[in-house]
């Protein structure tokens, strides 16, 4: 079951946990808050938050590990809110499929902000925002070796088995389809993945182009999809085919 006004907050410092859960609830959001990695995989299994807001240091292991598993797979959107302040830190976060990150402390009305930030993102892509009226319909792409359909998140590859897109990685590849063969600047993504006056983390595009690169091609050094053109930007190269999901061709 879904629910589309609720939080999932996985921190283990009690006291810092009240802070959050109370300024969250203020703003008007319903908050669940959990200690410990298997309280919170247990009540995934029974509810869909629409965030989660996850420490990374817990008693019974490492937050991360569930940007890629649980939470990468449901594309549900995450805020990584840790005592991990190191750059390397911070890149591998995004890189597993943080839609934020937060070094301590954090002030509780920034991650208030953050959260709003993230959710509206979420919100736009689910409504397709910033499609053309001619593309809304467009949701099934077909191009190099993988079908997207941007409707479940899932990319299938010639074999049909389906990879999962967080939505960060969806927004950034319908993007990428949608300019197919142009060279896009890095300004030009920044402005439109943030369009909705999020200050992004300096890197935060070439973190994302990374990861969205590396699951293209499969984690080799041979680039296929989104080659660099350097002191310009990027370009999507292969043709790009946008199915009729009405006929189903």
């Amino acid at each position: 079951m879904s629910t589309s006004n609720l939080i999932y907050l996985l921190e283990d410092e009690v006291d810092l946990a009240s802070v959050f859960r109370r300024a969250l609830e203020e703003s008007g959001t319903e908050v669940e808050h959990f200690r410990r990695l298997r309280e919170f995989r247990s009540a995934l299994k029974t509810r869909r938050p629409s965030l989660c807001i996850i420490d990374l240091g817990l008693p019974d292991g490492d937050g991360l590990c569930l940007l890629g598993e649980e939470l990468g797979s449901e594309a549900i959107p995450t805020i990584v809110v840790s005592g991990r302040t190191s750059l390397n830190a911070k890149l591998k976060g995004l890189e597993q499929g943080a839609d934020d990150y937060l070094s301590k402390p954090v002030e509780p009305a920034e991650l208030v902000a953050r959260v709003k930030t993230v959710l509206r993102r979420a919100s736009r892509q689910e409504g397709h925002a910033g499609m053309s009226q001619e593309t809304t319909e467009q949701l099934v792409a077909h191009f190099g070796d993988w079908t997207c359909d941007f409707g479940r998140f899932v990319l299938t590859d010639t074999e049909g088995k389906p990879y999962k897109l967080s939505r960060a990685e969806a927004e950034l590849l319908r993007i990428f389809l949608d300019t197919q063969g142009r060279v896009i600047t890095r300004d030009y993504l920044l402005q439109t993945l943030f369009a909705n006056g999020e200050e992004p983390f300096d890197r935060s595009v070439d973190v994302r182009v990374s990861r969205l690169r590396k699951k293209l091609d499969g984690g080799t050094q041979r680039v296929r999809h989104i080659r660099t053109v350097y002191g310009a930007g990027y370009i999507f190269t292969p043709s790009v085919e946008w199915l009729d999901t009405k006929t189903g061709s």
